[in-house]
């Protein structure tokens, strides 16, 4: 009877693996606590910008990049909404599932919670709806992601809840995220941007960032956000009695 050879003494290859495996994992997990730490937003998206940068961009971000190009994920989109709504009373108590964002949704954390913007946001001195340079500088940016598209953009103006001054040459707070918002689209339509893909809405001091005592934090209610909508301009536009609309 043949004898078996014993195996060479030594560690088994699977713990080579598994000592590689968990030093991704702790990588992986300081990374993760690192982002934690950075507070502010200007950082946060440079971060972002940086890794974008050093890791490039697949097929699934063509829409992304300027262009005359339609979002290949808009009409599965709608689909997917349509079927939510059409369960809605399932088992009573509904579907709980998230719209779709897309694969690789470029985002940038605004607030706390599932508040993300596409495009950008722009901050303003107390009581003013001029535009900054730093202001500037990051509208030239939103508007290489945003340029050629076919989505609708919407430009949203905020203010703080300070009130204003008496001598202001706004009556309230309506009129100054209004203001901004106008401001803002102007530029951005002065960087190539279609006037038919925008849209300003006005929140006034009903949204705001912060509510606190830090007054760092409370600058950044005199904000202008700007979202690029999963809504394309030639599907709100009507058309003539002898043109489709669907």
């Amino acid at each position: 009877m043949a004898i078996e050879e014993e195996p060479a003494p030594g560690i088994p290859e699977w713990v080579v693996t598994f000592g590689d495996m968990m030093s991704l994992l702790l990588t992986f997990f300081i990374m993760l606590v690192s982002m934690s730490e950075i507070k502010e937003q200007e950082r946060f998206q440079a971060l972002v910008d940086s890794m974008q940068r050093q890791f490039g961009h697949e097929l699934s971000m063509a829409t992304k990049v300027p262009g005359d190009l339609r979002p290949r994920n808009s009409k599965l989109a709608r689909l997917a909404t349509q079927g939510r709504a059409k369960r809605a009373d399932t088992m009573n108590g509904g579907d709980k599932v998230r719209a779709p964002v897309g694969e690789h949704p470029q985002v940038r954390i605004i607030r706390p919670g599932d508040q993300r913007t596409i495009g950008g946001v722009v901050f303003f001195d107390d009581g003013t709806a001029e535009l900054t340079d730093e202001s500037r500088r990051q509208l030239r940016i939103a508007a290489e992601v945003l340029g050629g598209k076919t989505q609708k953009i919407e430009v949203r103006g905020h203010s703080s809840r300070k009130p204003l001054a008496a001598d202001s040459a706004f009556r309230d707070h309506w009129e100054l995220a209004y203001a901004r918002g106008r401001q803002t689209a102007d530029f951005l339509i002065s960087l190539g941007i279609d006037h038919r893909r925008i849209r300003i809405s006005v929140a006034a001091e009903n949204e705001p960032v912060d509510t606190g005592d830090d007054p760092n934090r409370l600058k950044e209610n005199d904000r202008v956000e700007v979202f690029l909508l999963n809504e394309l301009t030639r599907d709100l536009e009507g058309g003539g009695p002898d043109q489709p609309t669907g």
